[in-house]
């Protein structure tokens, strides 16, 4: 089993960066891909990015890819999402997870997330 805690949220003017971390308790962390969701008010939970095991290979949602970079420190157990250039429809409450592959579904019940609220 491995407990997620995510951090680094806040309160950023559109335009702006911030970094937020997860932190994750377990030995087998390095063995999944590691993502990073959003829920925005009123709407469905959505993938933002993910991490292969190695950080070798990152995929993001096409509407953050150029101003989001995922990364990952396996010997930390902490996988960092830093979002530049953000706008006010990257306001959510954002979450991490593993997952086993790309495709598949998340591993573990979700955290408390952390706030992210852009304005504009």
């Amino acid at each position: 089993q491995v407990q997620l805690v995510e951090s680094g949220g806040g309160l950023v003017q559109a335009g702006g960066s911030l970094r937020l971390s997860c932190a994750a308790s377990g030995r087998t962390f390095s063995s999944y891909f590691m993502g990073w969701f959003r829920q925005a008010p009123g709407k469905e939970r959505e993938f933002v990015a993910v991490i292969s095991w190695s950080g070798g290979s990152t995929y993001y949602a096409d509407s953050v890819k150029g101003r989001f970079t995922i990364s990952r420190d396996n010997a930390k157990k902490a996988v960092y999402l830093q979002m530049n250039s953000l706008k006010p429809e990257d306001t959510a409450v954002y979450y991490c997870n593993a997952k086993l592959n790309i495709s598949s579904e998340v591993i573990f019940p979700w955290g408390q997330g952390t706030q992210v609220t852009v304005s504009s």
